[in-house]
């Protein structure tokens, strides 16, 4: 928090305008268009519903097909089963650890029918947006970015959320900016942005009485939320700066231990570093494993794994967690299909994978703590 957050709060309520319009609102609907490009955006309650936005207008439907990110939170496809869809799940690729290209061609093959993608920039890294993109126009699907993790992301120079037909960002209170809620549903489409409105709005007809024609949702980002991501947005290039800086402070100090951090293309994208996380070499794991709810691990000399330094971390109160579990291992999705072409990429970097602490208000001085504690796991 920067202090212009609790000016614009404080506006919202000085004015009265404390429910889902107001000066605060209206602004941020400008910042989000003009930070990311969007000729379109929708102020929502969170990231999750401006991806339930674009799930209905892509037309997905009971018993419908979609493909979406293997590894990635939840929230990617839950809207998916809102709208009683049919997850699919596409392997990860290991150049940016997001939705394969090859993996998403070998669907179509298997699936023809199907005519939405949805995917994540995971951990505020670009996917491959060019290829993605080719296969889904190739085949006439429509392409959702959930962009959430990824604000100020770019990709040969344009912003994430900016690639789909349909896209989401959030402001959820772990993003590069939050509101402590609140999303943004992303188009270039006016039909597109007029019927999201509406359908977030409770899907009021333009009449003087309450008049329904649609299902509704009470989707609406509060002015006091919007007051919030308004004291953020100026802070974006900053935050992300202090995000690289962690980034590239952790890979200096990991330099002589068997791990490499979490990749991006960098010949094609700047990522907004938002996680920083390692991949432990697989010649350097110790024997560990992982039930629904528990993991134990062996130690060895000169190896380690997610679960020891995690419990080496949290022993220093230094908390961490595991790389995104994919979804096809996900006790919810165990009947849903996976499609891969190179074994299970996810399965594996979710075994060898960890997230580090990477918040910007963590001083050099406690990062290099947790450098040290890690590098002991490995003595």
């Amino acid at each position: 928090m920067h202090g212009d957050e609790l000016k614009y709060m404080k506006l919202a309520y000085d004015t009265n305008w404390m429910s889902t319009l107001g000066e605060n609102v209206d602004k941020v609907v400008e910042d989000a268009c003009a930070v990311t490009g969007s000729k379109y955006a929708v102020p929502l309650s969170c990231g999750t519903a401006a991806l339930h936005m674009a799930a209905k207008l892509a037309g997905v439907r009971l018993g419908d097909r979609v493909f979406c990110s293997d590894m990635t939170f939840s929230a990617t496809l839950n809207p998916i089963l809102y709208e009683k869809g049919i997850p699919v799940f596409i392997d990860t690729e290991r150049d940016t650890w997001n939705m394969c290209p090859e993996s998403l061609e070998k669907a179509f093959k298997k699936y023809p029918e199907v005519k939405v993608v949805i995917f994540a920039h995971l951990y505020g890294t670009p996917a491959k947006l060019d290829e993605l993109k080719e296969v889904c126009d190739r085949h006439g699907a429509i392409m959702i970015e959930d962009a959430a993790e990824s604000l100020g992301a770019t990709y040969k120079g344009q912003q994430t959320g900016t690639f789909g037909k349909y896209n989401a960002i959030s402001f959820n209170g772990n993003k590069i900016i939050t509101g402590s809620a609140g999303g943004m549903f992303l188009t270039d489409d006016k039909d597109a942005f007029d019927l999201a409105w509406k359908w977030a709005n409770q899907a009021r007809e333009s009449a003087a009485w309450y008049e329904h024609k649609d299902i509704g949702y009470n989707y609406r980002m509060s002015n006091v939320i919007a007051g919030v991501v308004r004291g953020q947005f100026p802070y974006l290039e900053e935050h992300i700066a202090q995000k690289k800086a962690i980034y590239e402070r952790y890979k200096e100090g990991f330099k002589d231990l068997p791990v490499t951090m979490n990749p991006f293309d960098a010949k094609n994208s700047v990522p907004n570093y938002w996680l920083s996380c390692i991949l432990i070499d697989k010649n350097a794991m110790c024997r560990q494993e992982r039930g629904e709810y528990l993991a134990e691990f062996w130690t060895e000399k000169g190896k380690s794994c997610p679960t020891e330094i995690m419990e080496t971390l949290s022993s220093f109160n230094v908390e961490s967690r595991p790389i995104w579990k994919p979804m096809h291992m996900q006790p919810l999705y165990h009947h849903n299909d996976f499609i891969s072409v190179n074994g299970d990429v996810g399965a594996d970097i979710f075994d060898r994978g960890l997230c580090l602490p990477s918040d910007i208000k963590m001083t050099p001085e406690i990062q290099d703590k947790v450098i040290e504690i890690i590098k002991s796991c490995f003595d």
